[in-house]
């Protein structure tokens, strides 16, 4: 029975109670070692098993971390047999995780999908992983997509997270919390009576409960072992030192009271993360502990023997770690591994064999090696890293000693952890081979682009480039425009700038005889910015020409190098105006990634596609667009909440991304980041007609080379500086826009051209351009800009005195803004329209306009012909929810069936 906790119980009971209605729930349960958090896990488990559903445990083990899907397999193993029931790609990347079945790295989020299908098809169900801090970074995550995806699948998750945490737990942050705090007095009180049977002088107790902090565990461990005679006469604990180390160190003198050989099996028990009894029990016998041994560790409450070996605490396996010498953890890992099976568990054994050498092993280190490719192979990213780092420590031999600390400086890069620049560090003590060297090479000069954003980075990779030129060809064209697309990024005007960069590119190596595209991209890129945007515009068109999928196989060898690369050609479709081609090349990037599995990526995909449905006035996909995107809980996601909201014209939305934007921008050094919230800024402005503060934050926007080289900065600087009056400081931007339209020849540049000379010209001239680029946009797909071209026009014709001709041209501003859902720029049209005497017209409720974005899309998609499952799969939802969706969609639209979706068309 708990102490206390009656609120928290409440909470957490209430999740369950939503379960068995249908309703899933998700909830991180914080606080320090020893607050309750265990306690008030176990008691959920017993009401949940009470309400008839299903319970299923995992937990992060210290030791186990290093593991990729570790922890995900101990919550999963349960339902493993109703895997093929899955969809293919789903059992595969399962099952290469779990190290079932040969395959490519499966990618994390598909490995959640099939997960989340999995819960749903056996709910209700109650998952509880505690100790989650320790999980390892592949399981963390996958839980963590999973919990985000949770509907109505009837399915509990709670997390339970130590403060602070022994790793990183980012992956958890912005779920349901619930952080719990200690025991008031008189639970605290209570709950300390319950440990101390012996009489306790009143001060006394008040000096322990005020020690322990409202603490459990330590009301419950600290005062074991003390004379009685202090519960008489007085009790001190040291006041320097956390509640948690002072339980910590309270285990680590009940461990050290242990008879050896009980001290020893209480470290290889430590030392084994598994809990696994037999395993521990061959261990001991290899080491000549008698089970006998074990009888003084349980009598002193420290762990229990049964099918598994369970410590009292995770404080107590840390105590009993950190506590032993080296010579006992070495003992007890080299026991570990001599009876491990090889062929079962060759990876644990490894790293068993590993932590029980003492200077250099190259058997050990190549084994770790091997473990390694293995881990890589299940997608273990951080694993690998893992196993590098420790085979490069134990290698004897300087040369190939570099060669792994270089290896595993690329896998901790490529898992996102911090300490590459260390091991790259020890890889740069050599001796390294020239290939070697350049590698090294890149890879520093990439961890400091995305470590700062700043104009080191294209620099760098400039270098590594050169020096890849003799020996990797291809790699040196491919790092020149990774540095081209770096310096683009940074919007950087020094010597790292883009003018610089593309200089310095002008010397790759030749592209061999068969150009791939991304050669043409790079040979088109430096071109435009050498020569001249003329003169790069028939290259460029050829390199997004090799990109696209109408002109060859869309199932090409290199659809691999296209998914790097299509983020760049997307932008550089902007570049030269052409917006089918953007649409194009988007729709392919998103397609492509989902098809590889490769859904890490697909946030830059969504978002390129998301920018290109906005400017097209589509809106509410884009919405649901970036609502996708956000499961995956990547940087991507806040460029595409920000425009979208600017659009929208919803500015308190608008202003709360661009602050976020803008902090982590700083926190990184990127400038980019700032530039496109100021581009971001412009829009709303421009819409709410606040033309002053428009054009200060189309200024800077203007200042980016991203911005400009996608041409989304020039007409939100033209228009705010003609209405504000100022429209001599468009003429940069003016003359840059005129002159690259003219070059790409293109409805969408061309009319964007017109619209900004007629703001800029009187009289006839403004309205013959007016009236260009009225035609010209029509004629693209890009609506936003057609819209408010009519808006534009419209005012300038109030403000000539043309009444009637404003009307009909604020009208269909009006409409269609509306219609799109642009509010701050249909509002300022509404505002002209009341101007010229004529009331807007409120825009027709249409049956569609009662369903989220969420239900929007799912009907699109239904009204396909997808089933249930294939729609879940794109959305990353279970069909359960996608069921649930479709009958609030059903009971909304006044429909009874899918075919009568389908008759709907939904805009």
């Amino acid at each position: 029975m708990l102490v206390g906790r009656r609120a928290e119980q409440a909470a957490l009971e209430q999740l369950l109670a939503q379960a068995q209605g249908g309703d899933s729930g998700v909830l991180v349960v914080r606080g320090e070692a020893g607050i309750g958090k265990s306690a008030l896990l176990q008691h959920m488990r017993e009401t949940a098993v009470a309400m008839g559903f299903g319970v299923y445990d995992a937990a992060g083990v210290e030791a186990e971390a290093e593991f990729a899907f570790a922890g995900l397999h101990q919550l999963c193993a349960p339902f493993l047999a109703r895997a093929v029931e899955l969809p293919e790609p789903q059992q595969t990347a399962l099952g290469v995780a779990f190290g079932l079945r040969e395959g490519a790295a499966p990618d994390r989020f598909l490995a959640g999908l099939a997960v989340l299908s999995l819960l749903a098809e056996n709910g209700p169900l109650l998952c509880v992983v505690d100790d989650a801090q320790w999980l390892d970074q592949a399981s963390a995550q996958v839980l963590a997509f999973v919990a985000r995806r949770v509907g109505a699948e009837r399915v509990v998750m709670v997390f339970a997270l130590r403060d602070p945490g022994a790793t990183d737990v980012e992956a958890f942050s912005g779920l349901p919390e619930l952080r719990l705090a200690g025991l008031g007095a008189s639970d605290a009180q209570t709950l300390l009576a319950t440990a101390v049977r012996a009489p306790m002088d009143d001060v006394v107790r008040d000096r322990i409960v005020a020690e322990a902090r409202g603490n459990p565990l330590a009301l419950l461990e600290l005062p074991r072992g003390a004379p009685a005679v202090q519960f008489a006469g007085g009790f001190e604990l040291p006041d320097v030192v956390s509640v948690p180390r002072r339980i910590e160190d309270g285990f680590r003198r009940r461990a050290n009271s242990l008879p050896a050989d009980a001290r020893m099996l209480l470290v290889v028990a430590a030392a084994e993360p598994t809990g696994d009894a037999a395993l521990l029990w061959r261990a001991a016998a290899e080491l000549g502990i008698a089970r006998e041994a074990a009888a003084p560790a349980e009598a002193a409450g420290l762990l229990e023997f049964d099918f598994r070996v369970r410590f009292r605490h995770p404080l107590v396996r840390s105590a009993v770690y950190r506590a032993a010498t080296p010579t006992d953890r070495r003992r007890a890992h080299g026991g570990l591994a001599a009876v491990t099976d090889q062929q079962v568990d060759p990876d644990r054994r490894a790293w068993h064999r590993a932590q029980a050498v003492v200077g250099t092993d190259e058997d050990a280190a190549a084994e770790l090696e091997r473990s390694a490719v293995r881990a890589r192979a299940r997608g273990g990213l951080a694993a690998a890293a893992a196993f590098l780092k420790r085979a490069a420590e134990l290698t004897p031999r300087p040369a190939v000693r570099a060669e792994r600390a270089l290896e595993a400086a690329h896998a901790k890069h490529e898992a996102g952890a911090s300490e590459a620049l260390e091991l790259l560090t020890v890889a740069a003590a050599g001796p390294l081979d020239a290939v070697a060297q350049a590698r090294l090479e890149l890879l520093h000069a990439r961890i400091a682009f995305h470590g700062a954003r700043g104009g080191e980075g294209p620099r760098m990779l400039l270098d590594a480039a050169k020096s890849l030129a003799p020996l990797d060809p291809a790699l040196s064209r491919e790092t020149y425009l990774e540095a081209l697309d770096a310096a683009i990024v940074t919007g950087d005007r020094g010597p790292g700038g883009v003018r610089a960069v593309a200089d310095a590119a002008r010397a790759a190596p030749a592209p061999p005889q068969s150009p791939r595209p991304v050669d043409l991209l790079l040979d088109g890129l430096v071109t435009t910015f050498t020569q001249g945007y003329a003169t790069g515009v028939p290259g460029l068109r050829r390199a997004l020409d090799a990109f696209n999928p109408h002109e060859r196989d869309d199932h090409a060898v290199n659809d691999g190098d296209d998914r790097r690369w299509l983020w760049l050609a997307g932008r550089t479709a902007m570049s030269v105006f052409d917006d089918q081609m953007v649409h194009a090349l988007a729709a392919r990037h998103v397609r492509l990634v989902r098809e590889a599995g490769a859904l890490a990526t697909l946030p830059a995909a969504l978002l390129v596609q998301s920018v290109m449905l906005v400017l097209s006035g589509d809106l509410s996909r884009a919405a649901e667009q970036t609502a996708i995107a956000a499961a995956t809980r990547t940087v991507p996601v806040l460029h595409g909440q920000l425009i979208l909201a600017a659009w929208r014209g919803r500015s308190d939305e608008t202003t709360e991304v661009h602050a976020t934007m803008v902090r982590e921008a700083a926190g990184r050094g990127g400038r980019t980041e700032d530039f496109l919230a100021q581009y971001a800024m412009a829009v709303l402005h421009n819409g709410l007609g606040d033309y002053p503060a428009a054009l200060v934050a189309a200024t800077r926007a203007f200042e980016s080379d991203e911005l400009t080289h996608s041409n989304l900065a020039h007409s939100e600087l033209i228009e705010a500086a003609c209405r504000s009056g100022q429209p001599e400081r468009a003429t940069a931007a003016l003359d840059q826009l005129s002159s690259r339209a003219l070059a790409s020849g293109t409805p969408w540049g061309l009319g964007l051209a017109a619209r900004s000379w007629a703001l800029v010209s009187t009289g006839a001239a403004a309205e013959e351009y007016y009236r260009e680029a009225i035609e010209q946009l029509r004629n693209c797909r890009v609506a936003t800009q057609l819209a408010r071209t009519h808006l534009v026009y419209g005012e300038w014709l109030r403000r000539e005195g043309r009444r009637q001709g404003a009307r009909q041209q604020l009208r269909t501003a009006h409409q269609m803004l509306s219609d799109m859902g642009a509010q701050a720029f249909a509002a300022r049209a509404a505002r002209e329209l009341r101007a010229t005497g004529e009331h807007p017209r409120s825009r027709s409720t249409q049956p569609s306009d009662a369903l989220t974005a969420q239900e929007r899309t799912i009907a699109r998609l239904v009204a396909t012909g997808a089933t249930s499952r294939e729609v879940g799969a794109q959305l990353f939802l279970s069909p359960r929810t996608i069921e649930a969706h479709l009958r609030s969609i059903f009971r909304k639209l006044s429909i009874t069936s899918r075919r009568q979706l389908r008759d709907l068309r939904l805009p």
